[in-house]
């Protein structure tokens, strides 16, 4: 946690932590929402299990201890969808409803159906008694319409970008922190490595966080 806390304040970034569960052994889970230009495009290679080794503080006879901790990330998305609507966007039909025969017959062409182009959605209404209601009430219905469906664009969108979690377990690790019996973190994805484990601990990642983007690039 502090490790990314103090990356967010290097760069400027607002940090907010939005949940936290203890034991007794320290934090069980953290919840937290970095806030800041293309955040999620630098941290989304964080996601992964992350190896810490180090003499445990609750062990007495001070033995090495390795410990696992799961970092997921996700990009937030706005939700305010704003549904425009241009003339070149949709097809606008009328025709007769359909109705009582005899002298309550429609005589004119009230009824309204209205077809998307890029989405292919139709709605239609006859209920109303003038075309101009049908109208309205069609609107409001391509609009409802519109808005699911691209909230569901949206949703999946978001969960082809989130990176999923990994068991916690060995061979699954990114990068491991060593603290004894000697100083070290490694990248396993890209070989980076730095033996100033001090200043990774206080938000120097950024070699990190720039050779995965080198090796994603050219992965």
């Amino acid at each position: 946690m502090r490790m990314y806390t103090r990356w967010a304040e290097r760069h400027g970034f607002k940090c907010e932590v939005l949940d936290m569960q203890e034991d007794e052994g320290g934090m069980k889970s953290v919840s937290m929402k970095i806030s800041g230009p293309y955040a999620f495009g630098y941290l989304k290679g964080e996601a992964g299990v992350h190896r810490l080794v180090r003499i445990s503080p609750f062990d007495a006879a001070k033995r090495r201890h390795t410990s696992f901790a799961s970092v997921y990330a996700s990009p937030e998305v706005d939700d305010d969808i704003e549904i425009e609507l241009k003339p070149e966007d949709y097809r606008l039909d009328t025709y007769r409803a359909g109705g009582a025969g005899g002298q309550h017959v429609n005589k004119t062409d009230s009824a309204v159906r209205i077809t998307h182009y890029a989405t292919g959605i139709v709605v239609q209404c006859q209920n109303e008694r003038s075309q101009y209601m049908n109208k309205d009430v069609a609107f409001k219905m391509l609009r409802s319409r519109l808005y699911e469906y691209y909230q569901k664009k949206r949703e999946e969108e978001q969960a082809k970008d989130a990176i999923a979690k990994k068991d916690i377990s060995w061979g699954n690790q990114i990068r491991s922190y060593v603290f004894q019996p000697y100083t070290l973190v490694k990248d396993h994805r890209t070989g980076c490595q730095t033996g100033n484990i001090s200043a990774v601990m206080d938000g120097g990642i950024d070699d990190f966080i720039e050779s995965y983007l080198h090796f994603q690039k050219e992965a």
